[in-house]
């Protein structure tokens, strides 16, 4: 052992050994160091136990009130006394919290601790005066740590000159009482530094720690927002009456949705039906009509009104002291060149000078096709509006942005980055937006190839890569009515209401049973030759090439959508809405085929008519089609063809068949006069039962939806005036192609007055109509209100016919089953085909055939598709969905093939921060690595997802290979491992991992003692934690396992084999325990 010279804690001794040999039973200590660390104590316990006094200076600013000036340099030196970066290995153990209490013991019974204030001393000074007068002196560089005594390698040289003579000894004493008397200098810090330790050991309420791992994860999200502060400046609007109608998740959808608009320029907020996007995106809108932004709102032609009402100074408009301003359009508005759409002339809008749009159902931009012919929609808003101008930013509001398809977001996203591939290569990095989602959708499709047991949201999880996840998490916001109810208190909002078991109805059409079965109907329909709706396919031969020249669709990629192939798929178009509207209602059956009949009529009375003359008036390219002179020359509306260019005797020939066979039908369907009607019989003995005997207490309210007006009116002619008799109650019909009618007086029969009284309590009727009493009870309406209203006073839903998209049969149920409803229990009905549900859906694929040329999308512009490139095409997929629909309401992200959006966004998780640091931010800036909480979980929904074990959040050191790849939060990672070892979720579920960790602890402010008590008798008091330590190891080994499997996937696709040396040697010590989670049963 080195006894005097120098020491360079290498091969010339240690300082630690040095410390060892000299200390003796009543030993004085006095060091000056820039460091003093857990494990410096934690080496010389031994013989610090064994003496009466030890000093200790701060050579660096370190725990000193008052002056702050070397804030961040003092921070670290603070930060030390957890430990430095080489003491890793002794980290690992988890007996830091034990370390820390015996520490701060030694130190009340033993110890004053200073610090330089404003300054710094240069080196080191350690020095050791015994009982029996001997003494000696280290001065060097040596911190008072792990790797400064010599007990851990480290990169630095720590050097230390030792003497033992008494004369340097006390001179070396002389100089450190010099510096300790200096009140000016030095100030105490011993309470503050107890203080910090107490923070390792105390016990920690489960809250603290889920917000200390929120804190670290998301560091750099608070870097960009500054603070809470400056976030609640930027939306400005705490005060106006929207902010102060919204819940506390959609606040925290607001605030999010506002930081993503500003940090990218855009954001998709993909809430799940009746969470409130309408409100939300208003919210968003009155933020910026505050900073004088110009905002345009595009919505659905259907949802017009639901936007226009805030609009206005009108006692029906519940927000009209936040007087907004925005302008309103149509989504068709875009492919119109004139005209107006409300009050705006479309011929004059400056299309270039909007800050944000607001697009609502932005599904409706999935598709982006080129035509040639015209200005699409979408070509409007992208080159128009998001890129002519000034610099526009786009919300958009969808429950489902992605279909079944990931590809589905490229074009909404494309909106936000104004089509620039690269757009968020910096502000998320992302490198390229097109290659991540065209990797993601190959990982998706070969996910879709999975047996079903297996196609679950985890693996799905598990193959995508973590750009994909970036990019949804950057652009996007989604909650579903599971995540509310599951990880937000439920009890300020009110829960969501109880869904009771569908009722299932299944009618015959004749109470007579004298109307064919639908079998035979289905024959009839499928002989239809609908010459009607086909002229191109009587053209003669020689002209065939000219009208093809003249309609035919050119598309992109150098493609042709015949009109012959259009008029194909009309005519199958047609069929099926026959066999539709059969299912609806036999009077809406009737109308169709008498519109049929009657255009049959007209054309042969035209055939009738033309004489043959009109062969003088010239070629179709040499004539104005459009002169009415030539009328009776032509036939078609936008697809013109002359008479005398038609094979018209067996075009007659065909409309004549038709004619018979639709009139056979139609004498049928005649027959069932509404007395006979079995189905509309039926649906009186349910609104009869429903009002004598309601789910609720005296709600009496049935909302009926159907899919054609025809059907609506129908019902509404006949239920109205029974109702009113029989009951005393109120009807409305609501349909998009007609005025309201109803039987409540009102001043104004309109859309919002009847869907006001229809709910009063939702829509606040008695804020702005406070004279109304009496209410609408029964409201029958079509798919014009299946999104974005709040029809939550009803508590019955009748879906009289069944829409084949059961996507639309959610979002139906979704106007009643809203959170904060105030019925404890809401009914779905549906009326069903008379006949089995398999024979039902082999009906409608005979009807069909093979409609695989043309898609009619959501955007209502035509596609030419390849064959079964839609799944939501596929009737055997409908089938399924449709028959899980009798047992249950399913929420939209249960539908199988469909992707949640809920499974990739965190910024619930950074509102969460947010809220907390508004109180809580010194003690999360203090928090060190390595603090944990124990908890068990209270929550039944979650029995089965959660298991005792350890989530432990870890902090990647060491650089590896491919590490980023498959890592939303790279550096940071979160592994949930149950107690046998067995990893339940990897880093690769973030979001999961992370909706656990806030069950577990949201709400949770107080230490859970009985736990702890449990914990400190299993390990000592802390102290042995090596069943911890086994877990920890399983955690990093299933990082280390998945880079590896990523990585050996790249060296396949790019023959590099470096990388697999860089991670061959990636340890436990490469990691930092930033926070853990202890889960008991």
């Amino acid at each position: 052992m080195k006894t005097k010279g120098m020491i360079d804690n290498r091969q010339n001794g240690l300082v630690g050994d040095a410390l060892k040999a000299h200390i003796t039973k009543g030993s004085k200590l006095s060091i000056a160091a820039a460091h003093f660390t857990l494990y410096a104590f934690a080496e010389l316990k031994k013989e610090l136990a064994q003496i009466d006094e030890f000093r200790f200076i701060f050579t660096e600013p370190a725990f000193v009130r008052g002056d702050r000036s070397f804030n961040e340099w003092m921070k670290k030196n603070e930060a030390a006394l957890y430990g430095v970066e080489e003491e890793r290995k002794y980290k690992i153990e988890l007996n830091q919290a034990y370390i820390a209490r015996e520490l701060a013991k030694w130190l009340k019974q033993k110890a004053r601790v200073k610090s330089v204030v404003n300054q710094r001393i240069q080196g080191s000074i350690y020095h050791v005066r015994n009982e029996d007068g001997s003494q000696i002196g280290l001065i060097g560089g040596a911190p008072f740590s792990s790797p400064g005594l010599g007990y851990s390698s480290s990169p630095h040289f720590y050097f230390a000159h030792m003497m033992d003579d008494r004369d340097s000894s006390a001179q070396l004493l002389r100089q450190f009482e010099s510096i300790w008397q200096d009140e000016q200098a030095l100030q105490d810090v011993k309470e503050e530094m107890l203080r910090r330790l107490e923070v390792m050991y105390q016990e920690h309420p489960p809250e603290f720690i889920y917000f200390v791992t929120l804190y670290y994860l998301f560091k750099d999200f608070l870097k960009e927002a500054t603070n809470y502060e400056t976030l609640q400046t930027r939306t400005g609007f705490q005060h106006t009456v929207i902010w102060n109608k919204l819940y506390d998740f959609q606040r925290d959808g607001v605030l999010g949705a506002i930081n993503k608009i500003e940090t990218y320029g855009g954001c998709i907020i993909a809430d799940s039906v009746g969470l409130g996007k309408t409100f939300e995106a208003l919210a968003v809108i009155k933020y910026y009509e505050l900073r004088n932004h110009r905002v345009l709102v595009l919505a659905p032609k259907k949802l017009r009104e639901n936007w226009a009402i805030y609009r206005l100074n009108d006692k029906r408009n519940i927000l009209a002291a936040d007087r907004f301003s925005y302008d309103l359009l149509n989504h068709t508005d875009l492919s119109r060149e004139r005209g107006y759409s409300g009050d705006i002339n479309l011929e004059h809008v400056n299309w270039g000078n909007y800050d944000l749009v607001v697009i609502d159902e932005s599904h409706n931009f999935r598709n982006n096709d080129p035509r040639y012919d015209r200005v699409t929609r979408y070509s409007r808003l992208m080159n128009d509006i998001m890129k002519a101008g000034v610099k526009t930013k786009v919300l958009m509001l969808s429950a489902t942005p992605v279909n079944n398809k990931l590809d589905d977001l490229k074009n909404q996203i494309a909106f936000i980055t104004e089509g620039n591939d690269k757009a968020l290569a910096e502000t998320a990095n992302i490198k390229s937006i097109s290659q991540t989602i065209r990797r993601a959708q190959s990982q998706f499709n070969k996910w879709s190839q999975l047996p079903e047991e297996e196609r679950t949201t985890e693996r799905l999880l598990d193959m995508l890569d973590w750009d994909y996840f970036a990019l949804l998490d950057s652009l996007t916001i989604a909650r579903s009515r599971r995540h509310i109810e599951k990880y937000y208190n439920v009890d300020a909002i009110g829960p969501f209401p109880t869904r009771l078991k569908p009722i299932n109805l299944k009618e015959k059409i004749d109470s007579k049973d004298e109307f064919p079965p639908l079998e035979k109907i289905n024959n009839d329909i499928l002989r239809l030759r609908m010459a009607v709706y086909s002229p191109m396919q009587y053209v003669l031969p020689h002209k065939r090439a000219d009208y093809s020249e003249k309609y035919d669709t050119k598309v992109a990629n150098g493609r042709v959508f015949k009109q012959t192939d259009r008029e194909h798929n009309l005519v199958y178009l047609m069929k099926s809405n026959l066999l539709k509207r059969l299912e609806s209602s036999v009077h809406s059956f009737s109308l169709t085929l008498q519109n049929i009949i009657q255009q049959i009529d007209e054309h042969l009375e035209k055939i009738d008519r033309c004489d043959g003359s009109s062969g003088t008036i010239g070629e179709m390219d040499e004539i104005d089609a459009e002169d009415p002179e030539l009328e009776e020359a032509l036939i078609g509306s936008k697809v013109k063809i002359f008479l005398k260019d038609m094979d018209l005797i067996r075009w007659k020939q065909d409309l004549l068949y038709d004619r018979e066979i639709l009139l056979r039908l139609l004498h049928q369907a005649r027959n069932v006069t509404p007395d006979r009607d079995q189905k509309l019989l039926a649906l009186k003995r349910l609104i009869e039962q429903k009002i004598k005997h309601p789910i609720n207490e005296q709600n009496k309210k049935l909302l009926i939806f159907t899919a054609f007006a025809d059907t609506a009116n129908y019902l509404y002619e006949n239920l109205h005036q029974w109702v009113r008799n029989q009951f005393g109650l109120h009807c409305a019909v609501v349909t998009g192609a007609d005025r309201p009618k109803t039987t409540l007086k009102m001043k104004k029969v309109d859309f919002n007055h009847v869907l006001m009284n229809f709910s009063p309590v939702s829509k606040e009727r008695d804020k702005v109509m406070p004279e109304m009493k009496d209410e609408i009870d029964i409201l029958i309406a079509t798919d014009c209100i299946s999104e974005g209203q709040n029809l939550q006073d009803c508590d019955y839903l009748v879906n009289y016919d069944i829409h084949w998209n059961p996507v639309r049969i959610i979002q139906r149920f979704g106007r009643i089953d809203r959170i904060g409803s105030k019925n404890k229990q809401i009914q779905l009905v549906n009326f069903w085909p008379s006949i089995e549900l398999d024979e039902y859906i082999q009906l409608v694929n005979r009807v069909k055939g093979r409609m695989t040329i043309l898609d009619i999308s959501a955007t209502g512009e035509e596609n030419v598709i390849a064959d079964n490139s839609n799944e939501m095409n596929d009737l055997e997929y409908r089938r399924k969905q449709l028959e899980k629909l009798q047992n249950e309401v399913i929420d939209l992200e249960d539908i199988s093939g469909n992707i949640s959006l809920t499974d990739f966004t965190l910024d619930d998780f950074r509102m969460d921060l947010l809220n907390f640091m508004k109180e809580h931010k010194e003690e999360l800036e203090r928090a060190p690595f390595g603090l944990f909480s124990i908890t068990a979980n209270q929550n039944e929904t979650l029995k089965d997802e959660i298991q005792p074990g350890v989530i432990f959040c870890l902090k990647q050191t060491a650089p590896m290979a491919s590490a980023h790849e498959q890592n939303a939060l790279h550096p940071y990672y979160l592994v949930y491992v149950r107690e046998d070892g067995t990893v339940l979720y990897n880093h690769v579920h973030v979001k999961k991992v992370l909706d656990l960790y806030r069950s577990l602890c949201n709400g949770k402010k107080d230490v859970e003692w009985g736990l702890y008590k449990a914990f400190y008798q299993e390990t000592k008091n802390g102290k042995d934690m090596g069943r911890y330590k086994a877990l920890l190891e399983k955690a990093v080994e299933e990082i280390v396992g998945k880079i590896d499997q990523q990585l050996t996937l790249n060296i396949f696709s790019l023959g590099n084999l470096d990388s697999l040396v860089t991670n061959a040697n990636t340890s436990l010590q490469d990691f930092e325990i930033v926070s853990y989670l202890i889960i008991k049963g």
